[in-house]
This record gives structure tokens, sequence and C-alpha cells, in this order.
């Protein structure tokens, strides 16, 4: 006889729950305790297993424990990283951390919010400040703070962190997954309900997993540095800097015949300094860069010394255009710089940490055997989908940026000039924002929001006002009632265990009501004036399919 999602889930739980006391028996007879690895006594099976203690494992973990999951992260180094890879962050992922209510917390020196007055674009500076908003807002942080940050919150939320140690190989079944494990004290055998690696480019996850990860490695080096500006430079009030011997620098790029030169002027008062040259691959591997080598490639691409005299930052990094083929094998899944890398800076944090708010939820479900593993499948769906477009726009920059010939003068050119156009240049900050993607969900009445991130309405309710960012500080769904909802609150009363019910009014209500999942995206939205006949039973499909079945005793008082 063929069991029901519900029951199915059920069963591999169960499966699980076996394999975890047929663990302790075994440790039991041997006469070892069950033990955290690294001689600590605690379990250690956990519900998920996090490969990788960057920003997207960090956050993965602090959303899988907002959502009750059992969550151990496991990391090769000693430490949070010390290197700026990133210095901040800007579009999508930063109005989902004020969705979090993290903004604040987050923001260094309470700086917060700013609006991005240009943005670097396949080689060229585009000028935000012509449009009378931007539409771009960045939050300047960076990523060793960051790391910091949300070690401390997933933490503070429950998670294991254990550090030093290297996940050297996967075995999966119909119900674990067991990541083999060295450390400090030895080796390990670590066993899950799922396994998510969140390891980066060289992921050692997504190999063990056999996950293809095809694309392009492209032949620029690129060298980054924050400088103090050297007494010898005159930095200018707009931008530019004046050098002795070569004359002036306008800010943002410079294109020669042996490179790129690129510079800005951040607020603290140093330089953000960067160089692109194409080289044949060398034996760098991880030797640190020096401020000679900047220099160095300074006078390859200018012509010039530049002699700047001490750095705060320095790396050295590869474009790469790579997308795994999928996002989930059974049950190991990819997050993060383990799925994808961007051929553009400024691209991967963001888009990482939004892979990990879409993965948590849903992981956490199916851990909790509420709603069936092919919930799952939406995350590959979604979140490839958006990698796709991301890939888009930045594979669109290597062409702008890696053409040398006429062909590429004029192709530049013509770039400019569709960018004068208030249109087009909103449309080219929506895609490096990702504010542009939304999910095909669903969609039996057609409403513009399904599938979209939900706005941040300002709401007045029975208890004062409220906006839908605060409802979403915990990370719960929430069906937003903004019309006469009596029909549609005793539709969700099955699911009042898992779903906040919150009836609200608001100026120009953009629907009657609004089912928003824990990633702030829309999963269903009633029409102005859809007649209850066709929205209960919409609703109730959307609301099963997100978050399982209706509890039992589902109809309401």
């Amino acid at each position: 006889m063929r069991q029901g999602p519900r029951r199915a889930a059920q069963s591999l739980t169960d499966a699980y729950d076996l394999r975890k006391r047929e663990y302790a028996l075994h440790a039991a007879a041997e006469g070892r305790p069950e033990r955290e690895p690294g001689g600590n006594a605690a379990v250690t099976n956990a519900d998920v297993i996090v490969v990788g203690a960057g920003p997207t494992g960090l956050m993965l973990a602090a959303e899988l424990r907002l959502a009750g999951a059992n969550v151990l992260v496991l990391d090769r180094r000693e430490g949070p990283g010390d290197t700026p890879r990133a210095s901040g962050m800007n579009g999508r992922i930063v109005q989902l951390l004020r969705y979090r209510g993290l903004l604040d917390g987050f923001s260094e020196g309470g700086r917060g919010l700013v609006p991005s007055p240009s943005i670097p674009f396949g080689g060229m500076q585009l000028d935000l400040g012509r449009l009378p908003d931007s539409p771009l807002q960045a939050l300047h942080l960076p990523q060793p703070r960051l790391e910091r940050l949300l070690d401390a919150r997933a933490r503070d939320l429950g998670a294991r962190v254990l550090r030093g140690r290297t996940v050297t190989g996967l075995t999966q079944d119909e119900t674990a997954v067991t990541a083999h494990v060295s450390g400090p004290d030895g080796t390990d055998a670590i066993t899950a309900r799922y396994l998510v690696g969140c390891d980066g480019g060289w992921s050692r996850v997504r190999e063990a997993a056999g996950i293809a990860f095809p694309g392009t490695a492209y032949p620029e080096v690129n060298r980054l540095a924050q400088v103090p500006v050297p007494d010898a430079l005159t930095l200018r009030d707009d931008g530019g800097l004046d050098v002795p011997g070569l004359g002036r620098l306008r800010a943002g790029f410079t294109r020669t015949d042996r490179g790129v030169f690129a510079f800005g002027a951040l607020s603290g008062g140093d330089l953000l300094v960067q160089t692109t040259e194409d080289e044949s691959v060398t034996d760098e591997g991880d030797v640190p860069m020096t401020l000679d080598e900047l220099r160095a490639s300074i006078r390859r691409v200018l012509g010039a010394d530049l002699p700047f005299d001490g750095a705060t930052r320095l790396s050295r990094y590869r474009f790469q255009a790579r997308l795994a083929e999928r996002y989930r094998e059974g049950r190991v899944l990819l997050a993060g710089d383990a799925a994808h890398q961007f051929p553009a800076t400024g691209i991967g944090l963001n888009v990482g940490m939004l892979d990990a708010v879409n993965l948590g939820w849903k992981l956490a479900a199916v851990v909790h055997g509420r709603v069936p593993d092919v919930l799952l499948e939406t995350y590959h769906d979604e979140r490839r989908f958006a990698g796709e477009r991301t890939m888009l726009q930045t594979q669109a920059q290597v062409a702008l940026r890696r053409s040398h010939d006429a062909a590429g003068d004029a192709l530049r050119e013509v770039f400019r000039e569709l960018c004068a156009d208030e249109g087009a240049l909103r449309r080219i900050a929506a895609l490096v924002a990702g504010t542009d993607v939304r999910y095909r969900l669903p969609n039996p009445n057609g409403h513009a929001l399904s599938g979209d991130f939900a706005p941040d309405l300002s709401l007045t309710t029975g208890e004062g006002t409220t906006s839908v960012a605060r409802l979403l500080h915990t990370a719960r769904p929430v069906l937003l009632l903004l019309g006469e909802g009596d029909d549609l609150r005793e539709a969700a009363y099955g699911w009042r265990d898992r779903v906040d019910v919150v009836s609200a009014t608001t100026g120009q209500p953009p629907a009657d009501a609004l089912l928003i999942r824990p990633d702030a995206h829309v999963a269903w939205a009633a029409a102005l004036g859809e007649p209850a006949s066709a929205a209960v039973p919409a609703l109730r499909d959307a609301l099963a399919r997100w978050f399982g079945a209706p509890a039992p005793d589902s109809a309401a008082p």
C-alpha cells in the first residue's frame, strides 16, 4: 500500500531515530561514550551538518536553529577568517537582514544602509547618482567582522560550531548521511539527516557527492588592496588622483593595452586599488600577496610607479564562471561558492547568504517530518534560477571588460549610451542587486506579487503599529490578512501551529491577503476583491505545498 507524503516522511524519521539508537548501543557495547568530535561528552549526531563556517554556512546554521533544527557546523580553519575578501553587502541580502532584525547590529559604527552612488559593471563605472533615488543600498561590513557576528548569532541560537575539522569523505543512504572528519584528536564519523556543503569553490562536499561543476576559468589575475593615500599623490575633491609624471587619473577604471587599473576613495580616507592583468596560470596557490607585488602590477599596467606604503587589505583572485549542475544529490546539498562562482566582484557573498535563507526553513521542515523531502527540490529550482540570472549579468560584464579591440570599444560606448536612460540604468542596478529575481511559483490568479519579495508594508494591527519586516524577525511564515479575512483565517486554522495569522490595515494594500514564507517571498496572494470561493482553496493548496498537511483537528472552532 502506498504511503502518503506525511507518513513517508515520518517513516524516514523513524528509521533515522532507529539508526541513532543503534549507534548508541554499539558505543555502549564497546565501552565508549557517545561523544562530540574532539572528545567531549555529547551525541555526535545532528539533524543537519553544515560544512564550512563562512558567511553562507553560519547564516544557514542560524536559519536552521530559528526553525528548530539541531545543527552542527564543521570548519577546517581554527577560527573565523581575517582576510577581508568582501568589504560589504548590497541589494537583496541587505533587505533580508533588515527583515531578520539584524541590520542595526551589523551596521559598523551605526552607519546603516548607504545608497550606492555608483556601481562597477564590466570595467565601467555606472553613475547611480543621476537617479532620484539609488535602487542599490549597500552595507559596509568587512567579511572578518561579518563572520564573527554570524558565528556569535549561530552559537547564541544553539548551533554547535567545531573548528579545525576537515571533512575527508561522505557516505549516504536512504535515511542518513555520514561525514568522515579528521580533527585535532583523530578521525570521526558523524551522522546526520542531511549535510550541506558551504565549503567554497574547491568544495570537497561537492566532489564527494559527485556533483559536476562545469564552467570557465578566465586568465585574469586581479590584485586588490586598501591603502592610505601617500604624500606624493593628491586626492582631488572630485575623487580623481594627481600622479607626478603621469597626470590625473579619474576615479573608476583606466584601461591600457596592458590591463586595467581601478581605484576609488573610501569613506575613511583610504583608497581601494585594483589591477587586472591577463596572466598564465602560476603556482602562487595560497602564497599571500605583498605590497611589492601590487606595485609591480601597477607599474606594468600604467607604466608608472605609485608609491603606496602600507596596506590594510591585500588579496589576489581569479574569476571563474561555474554553476553546479545540481544543488542537491540525495541528502547532500550545496550553497554559496560550493554551488556557484561568478566572474565579477561583490556578488558571491550576497547570493550565497540568500541561498542559506531559502534553504534553512525548508530543510528544517523536512527534518521535522512536516513535509516530504520533495520540498528540497524547490531549493534547487529557485536558487539555481537565481544563480542563472546572476551568471547572465556577470558574464555580460566579462564580455564588456575583456573585449580589447575596436569592437569592444564600440560595445562599451553603446552600453554607456543605453545606461543614460533611467529605465535601463535601474534595470542594470536590479540585476546587480538581485532584486529582479521572482521565483516561478504556482499562481492561480496571476497576482504580480506571487514569487516576489514581500514589500515592507507599514501595518496597523489591534496591538499597534508594525511592519512586514518586523513580522519576519522570527523567521516564521505569516498569513497577512489585509481585507475581510474571516474565511481565510478559518481556512488556515489547521496550520496555526506553523503559520502566524495577522490581521492588519495598510495604506493602498497590494492584495487582500499575502502568505509570506520565512525567506520573505510571497507564496500566494489573494487579489483585491477576489471571492472566497476562489481564494480559500488556493490558500489551502499553498499552505499544504509549503508547510505540510493540516493538523488532524483542522476544523476551526
